[in-house]
């Protein structure tokens, strides 16, 4: 059965006007490794922290700057959202479709609440909170083409031209502000579409990124802003010493106008500066220790990296399931065209190299349980369709030594800005949520924000950023549990174990 929403009576919990409050034990366990009679041995002790939370039930009206949003991801998001609060349908050779949000976690997926009669009751996800409707979004950004966003939908050729040509009134409007651009970040073949660049110094570019946040926030009246980087894939920025290694370090470097910064970071400086949520799409190392270092000081909230869309959690699935049934995977091996303008701009070896890492650092969750682990090999090629087509092979060991291979062949006709967009979606929405969300541990006097770098986005993105000192986990249903989990901690519902004692 599916129910549309709930409330939660609870003795944990308390709904005020503004407010919901709830205390929630967390149960965990610690490792010891000690000394008994001579002998070194593990220990594992269960252990219990009450925690309470306080989140803000007011919903803002909320603003997203995408950098990169005359892209194909910019796009299929805006023109996708606009189908949605128009109620738009749009025939194709084979049916009349509507607009609707599949593929979004907040909007389309459910979460277990509970069984009534013997029946299990399901609600959507995004019930579990307040929680901005994605209708109404205002939509802005940057970028270095100057198209504005019905001729950029054109140019991606990813909508139906029946929907392209009931989008275009609402989207002929919408310009895209000059982007920060730097050829040497980005691929020589890119150089034709920069004709919408920010003139000036490092520092007048950040200037110029905050002052157009502050006039978007005040023209649009919106109370909130988040911004993410959808744009091209950078090459990797050489973290220096005395450059960008310290917060002190990367703002001096601004001011210098120092070559090495590139122009992510300097977007998530802005942001950082001006206290609003900064979300890297791209797998490129915009998060330089300085940047981290200044988010964490002026507790705003970074997140990122790479949208984790086709065929890196297809493998992150398979891979899960094949650790737990106790088949050891031992090599992966890949082949992908990348569709659009992404596969022309990582066509450059140096924009290449960081879409190559997230995928190897990937299967870091599950290396400690694979002994015969072998790192991916990962052959990217590019092909000029907004289609994405990969073939991938996992070798594994299997009963008493013998081996066996998986090869599949995957062509994702539904384009892959089709698979970014509702990510973008839920990553600017579960970031917008994460601000309004506080919690304090038993003895901790004050309550207080989560850290700045955003562990809950961990679910939607390949190389997950976290916390220095905070293990990686990029197991897919792990990152899932966590994520409703903590919500569900908000609202005072214990975590779904599965174990379904009551009918034992």
């Amino acid at each position: 059965m599916f129910i549309e929403s709930f409330k939660v009576e609870s003795p944990n919990v308390k709904y005020t006007e503004s407010e919901i409050h709830s205390v929630y034990n967390y149960e965990t366990t610690e490792l010891v490794h000690e000394n008994k009679n001579g002998i070194y041995q593990w220990t594992v002790k269960p252990k219990s922290v009450k925690y309470e939370f306080k989140t803000d039930t007011h919903v803002p009206k909320l603003g997203v700057m995408l950098v990169g949003w005359g892209g194909n991801n910019g796009s299929t998001l805006t023109g996708g959202v606009i189908a949605n609060r128009e109620g738009i349908s749009w025939a194709t050779k084979d049916k009349v479709q509507q607009a609707n949000y599949f593929g979004s976690l907040t909007q389309a997926s459910t979460i277990r609440v509970g069984s009534f009669n013997g029946e299990e009751i399901y609600a959507p996800f995004k019930s579990l909170l307040p929680m901005v409707n994605p209708d109404d979004i205002v939509f802005g950004g940057w970028d270095i083409s100057d198209m504005n966003l019905a001729d950029a939908m054109a140019r991606a050729k990813v909508f139906d031209i029946d929907l392209q040509k009931q989008l275009r009134p609402y989207m002929e409007s919408m310009v895209p502000l000059p982007g920060i651009f730097y050829p040497d970040f980005i691929a020589a073949n890119q150089g034709s579409r920069a004709n919408n660049v920010i003139k000036g110094t490092k520092k007048d570019q950040v200037q110029q990124i905050i002052k157009d946040m502050r006039e978007f926030k005040e023209k649009n009246k919106v109370d909130k802003v988040v911004v993410l980087w959808t744009a091209n894939t950078e090459r990797y920025s050489n973290v220096i010493v005395g450059l960008n290694d310290t917060m002190e370090s990367l703002l001096a470097s601004v001011d210098k106008n120092e070559s090495e910064i590139s122009p992510s970071t300097l977007y998530a400086i802005a942001c950082v500066l001006e206290n609003i949520p900064f979300i890297n799409g791209s797998p490129q190392n915009t998060f330089v220790p300085g940047l981290i270092d200044l988010a964490i000081r002026g507790n705003s909230l970074i997140g990122g990296d790479d949208f984790k869309s086709g065929q890196t959690k297809m493998k992150s699935v398979l891979v899960d399931f094949l650790v737990g049934a106790g088949i050891k995977p031992t090599s992966i091996v890949s082949y992908n065209h990348l569709g659009n303008n992404d596969g022309m701009n990582l066509s450059a070896p140096q924009t290449f190299d960081p879409k190559r890492s997230p995928k190897a650092t990937l299967w870091t969750t599950w290396s400690p349980a694979m002994p015969s682990f072998m790192s991916p090999a990962s052959i990217l090629t590019m092909l000029l369709s907004s289609s994405m087509f990969h073939m991938w092979e996992i070798a594994r060991g299997q009963w008493m030594n013998t081996h066996q291979r998986y090869s599949w062949c995957f062509t994702t006709l539904a384009e892959d800005s089709l698979l970014a967009a509702p990510i973008i979606l839920d990553l600017v929405l579960l970031a917008e949520l994460s601000t309004r969300i506080q919690l304090k541990a038993e003895g901790e006097g004050k309550f207080h924000s989560f850290h700045p770098v955003a562990t809950i986005l961990s679910y939607l993105t390949k190389a997950p950023l976290v916390p220095p000192g905070t293990p990686v986990v990029n197991a897919l249903s792990k990152q899932r549990a966590m994520l409703e989990n903590i919500l569900r901690a908000c609202v005072g519902l214990a975590p779904e174990n599965n174990m379904i004692l009551e009918y034992k």
